[in-house]
């Protein structure tokens, strides 16, 4: 009778647990809801705080906000296509996510978004699962531009044709994109040669067309303030993505950026020139 009794308590426990923790994950579980665009209307969106970032998953679907004054509304518009997603960082790290999809009659084109469906905040707080990084003194700015970087080596976004390519090496600038104060720039290296490919540098540099009689170029070397995934040698018939992260600047008619790839022991060398027209218009 004891034996009974102490099973049936603890089948009882086991069933209040389980209920329980199904009671709590459908309390914590938040769905997307879907926001529904087109290429003929704006549809806005106002935050509870003013938006510091807006970033679409697709190219098919375009976001646009005042990135030089921050402020509580943004623009979406789209093109016929697959569904994607919009996310969303408010100026006091408040993150928000969101289903878009194109659709061809709107019935809402205003939506004003409360605090209480934002997923979540960007800022770690105290009951948050404790992130372990492996780098020792890793500053805060430094932990930010890593997270970032490491989003946008994951999406497929690209901002034009930008390439160039010498016996086998190509070299791409994928995406060029601008976050609060700095521009990253998502390159590419792919080895289509039979030999392995040794980096001996990447530099960045601003070149200026001299005008006059006596024509020249001047050209200032630009130093990232953060590299991610640099690699130090390109085997042969692989594909490298990296970030450079470096602080905002914009160009004039007259000058433009040069990337300078250079082989170590080696006489592969590449310079790629990139407009002045994707370093003002990053994405």
């Amino acid at each position: 009778m004891r034996t009974f009794i102490l099973i049936s308590a603890v089948l009882i426990y086991t069933f209040a647990s389980s209920t329980s923790a199904a009671q709590s994950i459908a309390q914590t579980t938040k769905y997307l809801d879907t926001i529904y665009a087109n290429d003929t209307k704006n549809v806005a969106l106002f935050f509870p705080e003013p938006i510091r970032q807006g970033i679409t998953g697709s190219e098919n679907f375009v976001f646009t906000y005042n990135r030089e004054k921050e402020q509580y509304f943004g623009l979406l518009q789209a093109k016929p296509g697959k569904e994607s997603n919009l996310l969303i960082i408010n100026r006091n790290g408040s993150i928000f996510s969101y289903i878009v999809r194109y659709k061809e009659k709107l019935s809402e084109l205003n939506y004003f978004i409360p605090k209480s469906s934002s997923i979540g905040n960007e800022r770690p707080t105290n009951d948050s699962v404790p992130v372990i990084i492996s780098q020792k003194n890793i500053n805060n700015r430094d932990y930010y531009y890593q997270r970032f970087s490491s989003y946008l080596l994951e999406r497929k976004q690209r901002i034009g044709r930008i390439k160039k390519e010498k016996e086998g090496i190509v070299l791409s600038v994928e995406n060029i994109v601008f976050d609060t104060e700095e521009l990253y720039f998502v390159i590419q290296i792919k080895n289509n040669s039979s030999l392995d490919y040794d980096l001996n540098f990447l530099k960045l540099s601003v070149e200026t067309r001299q005008k006059g009689k006596r024509k020249s170029l001047q050209r200032l070397y630009q130093e990232p303030i953060f590299k991610q995934n640099l690699p130090s040698k390109i085997i042969e018939n692989e594909t490298v993505r990296f970030v450079y992260v470096l602080p905002k600047f914009s160009l004039s008619n007259d000058r433009r950026t040069v990337l300078k790839l250079h082989e170590k022991d080696g006489e592969r060398n590449i310079e790629l020139k990139i407009s002045h027209k994707y370093i003002n218009n990053p994405n």
